[in-house]
């Protein structure tokens, strides 16, 4: 394993590699559901219904990628590949997604589902060897959360351009045929993901390596990760948090849509809170250096309650207010990302550590797993709300529609980060704590076996 420290350019280039996933990520989040319903037709139950059964399934495929990225040998590592061969088809089936044949209200929702389904397999196969790529890129932890902290400055990068530009397509390329207009959309958001996920395969090297020689079998990791009180504790905040999260921006473009009845300010409302998400991100590294990484995201996530909260109580036309609190929100979830993420990987360390064993994939894995379940559960609770409020798509919203939209924005996400921020009370591997296991793991791999 390289003790040198890492350059510039493979901070750079790993971080931009979150950019291309976002161009699809955040896509998804912010507009697949409103294009589902105001755009190909589907009702808003059906809907959610689909996006709650394939996240929900696609979930399960996770730890079956990740299981075998730590199995991959190849000359370019085992990670790295997949970065090389998916964006490609990611791309082709990212456009299939936003495609709308006529094929009548069956036909379509098994269309939406076939092709949903596969666009979060294929994105599930890039994106996590991605994730693990950041556990073995290198042995510091404090590196570690660097080259987190540049992926998720240039994701809230990515996304905040999507979400202001994607509309702007719509317009351009489509005209009025706004379902033309999405497919070629996705066309551009294609390449352009194809090209830097390409740029990050060539910029980034592989360097910690497992202590053992051969790979344990799945089982064993799986009761390992089981058994991994730390690893547990971040699964159930990674549901969490992207629970609390998605809520809020799935719900956003309702909000402007049916709540304040001004949706072009989606365009910078979103981005807004990426771009403040990116500065809270790009300090972090300078956070961690006076506050553990633990205390910091139990501040982070208590703020985030307060915040979050607080929008049930912004008039429909205080907009200076809605975006002050939009910009202080972004600010506090920011580091929450790099954070998790490094955490993740110590994680493993401690698991190694502990085991002599890591699967580094696997952990990762089953973290993503639970980002996707706390996303399907987040649209299951849009699509219940919905449903029973009587949510009429392209029509003025009753009382009840409206008063849901807004405890979807505040409320509700409120409640999801004062959990994670209780959970985190009982995370126990500290700066202290990971500094002897980094320095043990060392020694290890550098004593001859007995």
């Amino acid at each position: 394993m390289s003790t040198k420290p890492l350059k510039r350019l493979e901070i750079v280039g790993y971080g931009l590699g979150d950019m291309g996933f976002n161009f699809y990520w955040t896509n998804v989040s912010t507009f697949l559901l409103i294009f589902y319903t105001d755009v190909f037709g589907i009702t808003a139950g059906a809907a959610a219904t689909m996006l709650f059964v394939v996240k929900i399934f696609n979930a399960f495929t996770d730890p079956m990628i990740g299981a075998f990225a730590d199995r991959t040998r190849t000359r370019w590592g085992k990670f790295r590949p997949f970065l090389l061969f998916m964006p490609v088809p990611l791309a082709i089936v990212g456009v299939l997604t936003y495609s709308t044949p006529d094929l009548g209200p069956t036909g379509k929702l098994a269309w939406a589902y076939a092709t949903y389904l596969l666009l979060m397999t294929l994105y599930t196969a890039a994106n996590l060897p991605y994730s693990a790529l950041s556990g073995v890129i290198s042995g510091d932890s404090r590196e570690r959360t660097a080259v987190n902290a540049s992926r998720f400055v240039a994701g809230f990068a990515g996304g905040m351009v999507v979400t202001a530009v994607s509309p702007q397509l719509v317009a351009w390329l489509g005209g009025d045929d706004h379902a033309r207009g999405w497919t070629l959309t996705m066309v551009v958001w294609g390449v352009l993901a194809t090209l830097i996920l390409l740029f990050t395969f060539r910029t980034t090297t592989e360097r910690v390596q497992p202590a053992q020689a051969e790979p344990s079998s799945v089982w064993q990791d799986l009761a390992d990760l089981r058994n991994n009180r730390p690893w547990i504790l971040l699964f159930f905040l990674a549901l969490i948090i992207m629970g609390g999260i998605t809520l809020r921006l799935t719900s956003a473009a309702y909000y402007f849509k049916y709540v304040v009845n001004r949706p072009e300010l989606l365009a910078t409302f979103v981005p807004a809170y990426l771009l403040a998400a990116a500065a809270g991100t790009a300090l972090t590294p300078l956070l961690t250096r006076f506050v553990d990484k633990r205390r910091l995201m139990i501040w982070l996530m208590l703020a985030s309650t307060v915040l979050s909260a607080a929008f049930l109580f912004v008039p429909s036309d205080e907009i200076v207010l809605m975006y002050a609190l939009q910009i202080a929100l972004g600010l506090a979830l920011g580091p929450k990302s790099p954070l998790s993420f490094a955490m993740l990987a110590d994680t493993a360390d401690f698991n190694e550590w502990r085991n002599g064993r890591r699967a580094t994939g696997l952990t990762f894995a089953a973290s993503s797993f639970a980002q996707k379940l706390g996303t399907a559960v987040a649209v299951g609770v849009i699509g219940t709300l919905f449903t029973s409020l009587g949510y009429v798509p392209n029509a003025a919203q009753s009382a009840d529609s409206q008063a849901g939209i807004v405890w979807l924005m505040s409320v509700i996400p409120a409640a999801f980060t004062l959990i994670a921020a209780g959970l985190m009370v009982f995370y126990t591997l500290d700066n202290p704590t990971m500094a002897r296991i980094q320095a043990d793991l060392a020694a290890r791999k550098l004593s001859p076996t007995p």
